[in-house]
Protein backbone atom coordinates (compact mmCIF):
# COMPACT_ATOMS: atom_id res chain seq x y z
CA UNK A 1 0.00 0.00 0.00
CA UNK A 2 1.24 3.32 -0.49
CA UNK A 3 2.96 5.37 2.19
CA UNK A 4 3.70 8.63 3.52
CA UNK A 5 5.86 11.02 1.02
CA UNK A 6 5.93 8.02 -1.75
CA UNK A 7 5.91 9.40 -4.98
CA UNK A 8 6.80 6.76 -7.02
CA UNK A 9 4.65 3.48 -7.81
CA UNK A 10 3.53 0.76 -4.99
CA UNK A 11 5.34 -2.40 -4.97
CA UNK A 12 4.29 -4.39 -7.08
CA UNK A 13 2.69 -7.83 -6.29
CA UNK A 14 1.93 -9.84 -9.58
CA UNK A 15 4.27 -10.56 -12.69
CA UNK A 16 1.57 -7.60 -14.68
CA UNK A 17 2.31 -4.91 -12.16
CA UNK A 18 5.93 -5.52 -12.46
CA UNK A 19 5.74 -4.94 -16.09
CA UNK A 20 3.94 -2.00 -15.88
CA UNK A 21 6.23 -0.25 -13.53
CA UNK A 22 8.86 -1.39 -16.21
CA UNK A 23 7.18 0.26 -18.93
CA UNK A 24 6.60 3.61 -17.00
CA UNK A 25 10.43 3.78 -16.23
CA UNK A 26 10.78 3.27 -19.77
CA UNK A 27 8.72 5.98 -21.07
CA UNK A 28 10.15 8.01 -18.37
CA UNK A 29 13.50 7.53 -19.52
CA UNK A 30 12.62 8.86 -22.79
CA UNK A 31 10.63 11.73 -21.68
CA UNK A 32 13.83 12.62 -20.11
CA UNK A 33 15.50 12.57 -22.85
CA UNK A 34 13.50 14.65 -25.09
CA UNK A 35 13.10 16.99 -22.31
CA UNK A 36 16.70 17.69 -21.82
CA UNK A 37 17.26 17.94 -25.70
CA UNK A 38 14.68 20.44 -26.13
CA UNK A 39 15.26 22.63 -23.06
CA UNK A 40 19.25 22.01 -24.55
CA UNK A 41 18.34 23.64 -27.95
CA UNK A 42 16.27 26.25 -26.67
CA UNK A 43 18.53 27.62 -23.82
CA UNK A 44 21.05 27.91 -27.04
CA UNK A 45 18.64 29.88 -29.04
CA UNK A 46 17.91 32.28 -26.09
CA UNK A 47 21.14 32.98 -25.17
CA UNK A 48 23.62 32.58 -28.79
CA UNK A 49 23.34 35.67 -30.61
CA UNK A 50 24.79 34.20 -33.45
CA UNK A 51 23.11 32.55 -36.35
CA UNK A 52 24.27 29.86 -38.41
CA UNK A 53 23.37 30.23 -41.98
CA UNK A 54 23.39 26.82 -43.28
CA UNK A 55 20.44 26.33 -40.55
CA UNK A 56 18.09 28.57 -42.20
CA UNK A 57 16.83 26.01 -44.78
CA UNK A 58 18.39 23.19 -45.32
CA UNK A 59 16.68 19.03 -46.19
CA UNK A 60 18.91 17.10 -43.91
CA UNK A 61 17.77 18.72 -41.00
CA UNK A 62 14.02 18.66 -41.87
CA UNK A 63 14.16 15.28 -42.22
CA UNK A 64 15.90 14.01 -39.46
CA UNK A 65 13.63 15.71 -36.98
CA UNK A 66 10.84 14.46 -39.11
CA UNK A 67 11.98 10.71 -38.73
CA UNK A 68 13.31 10.92 -35.03
CA UNK A 69 10.27 11.68 -33.38
CA UNK A 70 8.09 9.30 -35.32
CA UNK A 71 11.13 6.45 -34.24
CA UNK A 72 10.69 7.66 -31.19
CA UNK A 73 6.95 6.90 -30.64
CA UNK A 74 7.71 3.59 -32.22
CA UNK A 75 10.13 2.43 -29.38
CA UNK A 76 7.21 3.40 -26.56
CA UNK A 77 4.31 2.00 -28.90
CA UNK A 78 5.69 -1.35 -29.57
CA UNK A 79 6.18 -2.19 -25.10
CA UNK A 80 2.96 -0.52 -24.55
CA UNK A 81 0.91 -2.83 -27.10
CA UNK A 82 3.05 -5.87 -25.84
CA UNK A 83 1.53 -4.56 -22.28
CA UNK A 84 -2.27 -4.28 -23.59
CA UNK A 85 -1.96 -7.54 -24.74
CA UNK A 86 -0.64 -8.81 -22.11
CA UNK A 87 -2.98 -7.76 -19.44
CA UNK A 88 -6.03 -9.28 -21.72
CA UNK A 89 -5.05 -12.37 -21.83
CA UNK A 90 -6.15 -14.95 -19.19
CA UNK A 91 -3.85 -18.62 -18.66
CA UNK A 92 -6.32 -21.02 -17.66
CA UNK A 93 -7.42 -19.55 -14.39
CA UNK A 94 -7.24 -21.73 -11.23
CA UNK A 95 -10.24 -20.10 -9.64
CA UNK A 96 -12.42 -17.99 -10.24
CA UNK A 97 -14.21 -14.73 -8.14
CA UNK A 98 -16.93 -12.95 -8.66
CA UNK A 99 -16.83 -9.03 -7.38
CA UNK A 100 -20.21 -7.16 -7.36
CA UNK A 101 -20.20 -3.70 -6.89
CA UNK A 102 -22.69 -1.69 -4.65
CA UNK A 103 -23.90 1.36 -2.96
CA UNK A 104 -21.32 1.49 -1.06
CA UNK A 105 -19.90 -2.05 -0.50
CA UNK A 106 -18.40 -5.16 -2.32
CA UNK A 107 -20.01 -8.85 -2.75
CA UNK A 108 -17.81 -11.38 -3.67
CA UNK A 109 -18.96 -15.22 -4.98
CA UNK A 110 -16.53 -18.06 -5.43
CA UNK A 111 -18.01 -19.53 -8.11
CA UNK A 112 -16.16 -22.81 -7.91
CA UNK A 113 -17.29 -23.74 -4.54
CA UNK A 114 -20.99 -24.18 -3.30
CA UNK A 115 -22.54 -21.36 -1.19
CA UNK A 116 -19.65 -19.30 -0.44
CA UNK A 117 -20.01 -15.72 -0.61
CA UNK A 118 -20.28 -12.79 1.53
CA UNK A 119 -20.24 -9.29 1.42
CA UNK A 120 -17.55 -6.82 2.39
CA UNK A 121 -18.03 -3.86 3.83
CA UNK A 122 -15.44 -0.85 4.89
CA UNK A 123 -15.12 -0.84 8.73
CA UNK A 124 -16.07 2.18 10.72
CA UNK A 125 -13.32 4.36 12.26
CA UNK A 126 -14.72 3.07 15.71
CA UNK A 127 -14.68 -0.33 15.04
CA UNK A 128 -10.91 -0.02 13.92
CA UNK A 129 -8.24 -1.98 15.66
CA UNK A 130 -5.37 -0.21 16.63
CA UNK A 131 -3.35 -1.95 13.36
CA UNK A 132 -6.13 -1.12 11.15
CA UNK A 133 -5.89 1.55 8.23
CA UNK A 134 -8.89 4.15 8.42
CA UNK A 135 -11.31 3.91 4.92
CA UNK A 136 -8.91 0.77 4.05
CA UNK A 137 -10.04 -1.98 6.26
CA UNK A 138 -13.06 -4.68 5.58
CA UNK A 139 -14.86 -6.51 8.01
CA UNK A 140 -14.38 -9.83 5.37
CA UNK A 141 -11.44 -9.62 3.18
CA UNK A 142 -10.96 -11.69 0.04
CA UNK A 143 -8.87 -14.16 0.75
CA UNK A 144 -6.89 -15.82 -2.52
CA UNK A 145 -4.22 -17.87 -2.76
CA UNK A 146 -0.74 -16.81 -4.31
CA UNK A 147 1.06 -18.59 -7.50
CA UNK A 148 -2.15 -19.25 -8.91
CA UNK A 149 -3.95 -17.84 -11.85
CA UNK A 150 -6.96 -15.85 -10.54
CA UNK A 151 -10.09 -14.88 -12.97
CA UNK A 152 -11.92 -12.62 -11.33
CA UNK A 153 -15.55 -11.24 -12.87
CA UNK A 154 -17.04 -7.68 -11.90
CA UNK A 155 -20.13 -6.27 -12.51
CA UNK A 156 -22.50 -3.91 -10.84
CA UNK A 157 -26.29 -4.12 -9.13
CA UNK A 158 -26.60 -0.35 -9.38
CA UNK A 159 -24.70 2.24 -10.88
CA UNK A 160 -20.66 1.56 -12.18
CA UNK A 161 -18.24 1.13 -10.06
CA UNK A 162 -14.75 0.67 -10.96
CA UNK A 163 -12.59 -2.61 -9.15
CA UNK A 164 -8.94 -1.50 -8.53
CA UNK A 165 -6.19 -3.06 -6.83
CA UNK A 166 -2.86 -1.13 -7.71
CA UNK A 167 -0.78 -3.44 -6.18
CA UNK A 168 -1.53 -6.29 -8.94
CA UNK A 169 -1.99 -3.99 -11.71
CA UNK A 170 -5.75 -4.59 -11.78
CA UNK A 171 -8.48 -1.99 -12.97
CA UNK A 172 -12.07 -2.89 -13.90
CA UNK A 173 -15.05 -1.18 -14.55
CA UNK A 174 -18.30 -2.65 -12.67
CA UNK A 175 -21.20 -2.08 -14.97
CA UNK A 176 -24.76 -2.70 -14.67
CA UNK A 177 -26.27 -5.80 -16.64
CA UNK A 178 -22.34 -6.93 -17.69
CA UNK A 179 -19.60 -8.94 -17.01
CA UNK A 180 -15.76 -7.68 -17.17
CA UNK A 181 -13.16 -10.30 -16.62
CA UNK A 182 -9.61 -9.30 -15.45
CA UNK A 183 -7.09 -11.91 -15.02
CA UNK A 184 -3.93 -11.74 -12.74
CA UNK A 185 -1.51 -14.23 -10.75
CA UNK A 186 -0.06 -12.84 -6.76
CA UNK A 187 3.86 -14.02 -6.52
CA UNK A 188 4.14 -12.61 -2.72
CA UNK A 189 1.51 -12.89 0.47
CA UNK A 190 0.55 -10.11 2.10
CA UNK A 191 -2.55 -7.76 2.35
CA UNK A 192 -3.07 -5.39 -1.14
CA UNK A 193 -5.65 -2.78 -0.24
CA UNK A 194 -7.72 -1.17 -3.51
CA UNK A 195 -10.78 1.15 -3.85
CA UNK A 196 -13.54 2.01 -6.13
CA UNK A 197 -12.53 4.30 -8.47
CA UNK A 198 -15.61 4.94 -10.30
CA UNK A 199 -17.64 8.51 -9.20
CA UNK A 200 -20.49 6.33 -7.70
CA UNK A 201 -22.27 7.91 -5.51
CA UNK A 202 -21.73 9.93 -2.12
CA UNK A 203 -19.98 6.88 -0.29
CA UNK A 204 -17.56 6.24 -3.02
CA UNK A 205 -14.66 6.92 -0.92
CA UNK A 206 -15.86 3.79 1.32
CA UNK A 207 -16.18 0.92 -0.47
CA UNK A 208 -12.59 -0.43 -0.04
CA UNK A 209 -11.37 -4.02 -1.12
CA UNK A 210 -8.93 -6.11 0.22
CA UNK A 211 -7.25 -9.04 -1.04
CA UNK A 212 -5.43 -11.27 1.33
CA UNK A 213 -2.56 -13.47 -0.43
CA UNK A 214 -2.15 -16.45 1.10
CA UNK A 215 -0.85 -20.14 0.51
CA UNK A 216 -2.57 -22.66 -1.12
CA UNK A 217 -3.02 -25.09 2.04
CA UNK A 218 -4.28 -21.74 3.94
CA UNK A 219 -6.75 -20.92 1.23
CA UNK A 220 -8.09 -24.34 1.33
CA UNK A 221 -8.49 -24.65 5.03
CA UNK A 222 -10.46 -21.21 4.29
CA UNK A 223 -12.60 -22.32 2.03
CA UNK A 224 -13.45 -25.54 3.61
CA UNK A 225 -13.98 -23.64 6.88
CA UNK A 226 -16.40 -21.11 4.47
CA UNK A 227 -18.53 -23.78 3.22
CA UNK A 228 -19.06 -25.65 6.20
CA UNK A 229 -20.51 -21.70 7.66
Amino acid sequence: MPTWSQLGLQDSASPLMEQLIFFHDHAMVVLILITTLVGYMMATLFFNTLTNRFLLEGQTIEIIWTVLPALILIFIALPSLRLLYLLDEVNNPSITLKAIGHQWYWSYEYSDFLQVEFDSYMLPTNELPTDGFRLLDVDNRTVLPMNTQIRVLITAADVIHSWTVPALGVKADAIPGRLNQVSFLMNRPGLFYGQCSEICGANRSFMPIVIESVSVDSFLNWISSASEA
